[in-house]
């Protein structure tokens, strides 16, 4: 039995236990019947020797692998103490654990327990909503007095509990009453802390050298922040189908780890080279927050990056499916609940297995005219278009070239922006060149976002459409794959594609 079938059959059972468990609930002893039942297939493999039942039995092994995970989950991020707190006011004392969420009327902090009512507890995620002012920061020791509950679903059509629950968070305060108490000094904590402020001192100079919302988009490309972009120019791009450049996305950390990358002189060795990429990567993650999106994109990233300055896809592709399944390890409540992490890894599976035929197909498009963005933009949107329907029941009609003439500016934003901050540690002044033309990048950018925003019927409303549409939609993108558009490609040809690096501006 070839060890290719067995790792397929473990990773389609795992994952099917996960999607299963998400889903519905599995007693005991139906899991342990699945164990029973598996091994059992084992023994008549072992008789007959029949490579299906081996298949089958790893199957539903990883399945009740998978629904055991998931059920896990929820028992490691639970806490006794806050458990019985829930509905009664308390005095909780803990660490802010995430950058601060800053909202037009609101911060949102995501807090890391460490007392309660005075005495010592199990960690557990706490979400707390409370006022703008004072302002609060990463690695702050906080102690809130108020109300903690259970979060509730407000809406039939989206699980706001199972969205928090997918990142730890199992309870809430809303407006308690707030003081900071100190400042913790773990050597981890102390670390991140001197990265965001590298990346406030950043986004203030921003702000002194250029007018919103043009500093905004930049600080949104470069350092994944966004929060003082106004609501309509968020909708714009929201409607033109490229709010994923607004943040720190997959393409935008690849797009990173390029230019540090080419800073080190030809000279140096490939290995070295590529060290200092996937270390820009990691470093620009830790300032954006290394909130769970931010680390998944930066994974995404990574895989992308190797493959597309070794040429090396076929590896990558087995590098994406095993990050893949690493990540629903650790938190399986990614498969269902995060919409993100699905995007992120459909749109990289795009890029690696449909961008080489997409590129096959559009020889005959000159290479002045953008073929690289249109190619990447093309497998991206092909990948993640059924989940996209699936998931809000809406489709931008305007996003392929909305994207295709954005994403020919932002790679020089980027370089604007990383300028601006090398040369504002000199003097403002040294940086203000920079500035005017990132203003110019940035100004043609919301240009084009609002002109393919107001477009009659950009953004087309669907009906609701069942998963099993989603399926059906997923294996019709897997047998084009295998025969696209009818054409009979040539194994010279498959190989090639196996080989050669992707789309230049993919990375």
């Amino acid at each position: 039995m070839r060890s290719p079938a067995v790792a397929l059959a473990i990773v389609l059972g795992f994952t099917a236990g996960i999607g299963l468990r998400s889903f519905a609930a599995f007693s005991f002893w139906l899991v342990a019947a699945l164990v029973a039942l598996g091994f059992f297939l084992l023994i008549i493999y072992a008789a007959r020797k029949a490579p299906v039942f081996a298949l089958a039995a790893l199957v539903l092994i990883a399945s009740a692998l998978g629904i055991l995970r998931y059920d896990w989950k929820d028992a490691a991020s639970r806490s006794a103490d806050l458990d019985a707190a829930v509905g009664r006011t308390i005095a909780l004392r803990g660490v802010i654990a995430q950058e601060p969420d800053e909202r037009e009327r609101a911060t949102r902090l995501v807090i890391l327990a460490r007392e309660l009512d005075g005495r010592a507890i199990g960690s557990g995620l706490v979400l707390a909503t409370v006022g703008r002012f004072p302002e609060f920061s990463y690695g702050d020791i906080v102690e809130l007095r108020g109300i903690v509950k259970t979060p509730e679903n407000f809406d039939r059509d989206f699980d706001y509990r199972a969205y928090l629950a997918k990142d730890g968070i199992l309870w809430e305060f809303y407006f308690p009453e707030i003081q900071k108490i100190g400042k913790a000094n773990d050597a981890w904590i102390r670390f991140r802390r001197a990265l965001f402020a590298v990346k406030r001192a950043y986004l203030d100079r921003l702000g002194e050298l250029m007018p919103e919302p043009n500093a905004s988009l930049v600080g949104g490309l470069t350092v994944g922040a966004r929060k003082a972009m106004p609501e309509d120019v968020l909708d714009d791009f929201r409607a033109a189908g490229v709010l994923h450049i607004v943040v720190l996305s997959g393409y935008n950390m690849t797009l990173i780890a390029r230019m540090i990358a080419k800073i080190a002189p030809s000279f140096i060795p490939y290995a070295f080279r590529l060290s200092v990429g996937l270390a820009g990567i990691a470093v620009f993650a830790l300032m954006a927050g290394a909130s769970a999106t931010v680390v998944r994109a930066s994974l995404m990233a990574a895989i992308l990056y190797v493959a597309g300055i070794s040429g090396r896809v076929y590896q990558a592709k087995i590098a994406l499916v095993a990050a893949g399944i690493l990540m629903l390890a650790f938190n399986p409540k990614l498969l269902r609940f995060d919409l993100s992490f699905q995007l992120s890894f459909l749109a990289t599976a795009g890029l690696l297995w449909l961008a080489p035929t997409i590129e096959f197909l559009m020889r005959w498009f000159p290479k002045f005219l953008g073929r690289e963005y249109a190619v990447t933009t093309i497998a991206a949107q092909i990948a993640v278009t059924p989940l996209l329907l699936y998931s809000m029941g809406t489709i931008s009609l305007s996003a392929l070239p909305a994207n295709i003439l954005i994403l020919l500016a932002v790679p020089p934003t980027m370089a604007m922006g990383a300028m601006i901050g090398l040369f504002a540690m000199v003097h403002a002044w040294a940086a203000m060149p920079f500035a005017w033309i990132a203003y110019l990048l940035t100004h043609y950018e919301l240009w084009i976002a609002r002109v393919f925003a107001a477009v009659p019927f950009a953004e087309v409303a669907f009906p609701d459409i069942s998963i099993i549409v989603l399926w059906v939609m997923y294996i019709g993108i897997g047998a084009w794959l295998v025969w696209p558009l009818g054409l009979k490609k040539s194994e010279n040809v498959v190989k090639e594609n196996e080989r050669s690096p992707l789309p230049t501006e993919a990375m």
